[in-house]
């Protein structure tokens, strides 16, 4: 695509209010998560039980938890670690996912039945059960070997995007098979060019809007299976406050402090509808027969 072409999408976005506003709330939340612990300097895990499960305020603008620590910081904190998360496990999904899709419909045969037979059956699994296994099966190895926040921030990752990748294979394969019988790419195989080349250099371009939509759509999925899985007690440590760690030790409380879990969870649910939001302007902008 070339800059005319990306001008033009740009302000069929810009054209759609949704997809503005989704703009907008996601700049603002990663603008707060990025610089707000630099102006708002509260300590995040000081405790002091004479403040605990105190309502927002003018001290604590998002009162605090039930070992009086404020919220408000630690949703600041937690957001870096979660949108990290959404981000660098959707950068593993779109890789596998486009590497896979491109490979099964550019070379057919067998070894597109053989990677499509594979995509079918990590669809067929039941993604939270496994999800759930292979966290507890491989956190406790990986935490011994580079520590436990990295290590479960690693495993996260890489679990996560490691079972998401299959909607993108198969809107990949897609457009490959097509994109595969148009006449400059017949054309490129007639002189012998080297296949990855041609897949590289012809083909992802041509199919990069259907990537960018899928990636953008995928961040707001990592970031509510990190959620998920935090919630669970199977994320982060406790003292590592994610949105998702933030809500699991909420849920105790949620009579006597509802507040403690309706911030993160307004946290979590601002970011992944205004990434749904900008995801759906994209794919929009990008159908030619939208108008």
């Amino acid at each position: 695509m070339n800059k005319q072409q990306w001008e033009y999408i740009g302000r069929k976005v810009l054209r759609d209010p949704l997809s503005i506003l989704g703009i907008l709330t996601l700049t603002i939340v990663i603008l707060a998560v990025i610089f707000g612990p630099l102006i708002y300097q509260v300590p995040i895990d000081d405790i002091d039980f004479s403040q605990a499960s105190n309502l927002p305020s003018l001290e604590h603008p998002f009162g605090t938890n039930s070992l009086g620590q404020d919220i408000f910081a630690r949703i600041l904190f937690g957001g870096k670690i979660s949108l990290s998360v959404g981000v660098l496990a959707m950068l593993v999904a779109i890789f596998l996912g486009t590497t896979i899709g491109a490979i099964a419909g550019f070379y057919g045969g067998v070894i597109d039945s053989l990677l499509m037979g594979l995509t079918d059956l990590f669809l067929a699994l039941p993604q939270l059960p496994l999800l759930l296994l292979v966290i507890y099966l491989f956190r406790e190895p990986i935490k011994n070997i580079v520590g436990p926040e990295l290590g479960i921030f690693i495993l996260v990752i890489i679990v996560i995007g490691g079972l998401n990748w299959m909607s993108v294979a198969r809107l990949v394969r897609g457009s490959v098979l097509k994109l595969k019988e148009m006449e400059f790419v017949k054309a490129a195989i007639s002189l012998g060019s080297n296949p990855n080349r041609i897949i590289v250099v012809h083909i992802l371009p041509n199919i990069l809007s259907i990537i960018i939509v899928a990636a953008t759509l995928g961040v707001g999925n990592a970031i509510i299976t990190e959620s998920t899985l935090s919630f669970l007690g199977l994320g982060f440590p406790p003292d590592v406050p994610t949105w998702g760690q933030m809500l699991f030790q909420a849920k105790d409380y949620l009579t006597t402090a509802p507040h403690t879990a309706f911030f993160p969870g307004l946290a979590i649910f601002l970011t992944v509808l205004s990434i749904n939001y900008i995801g759906d302007g994209l794919r929009d902008a990008f159908d030619p027969k939208s108008k």
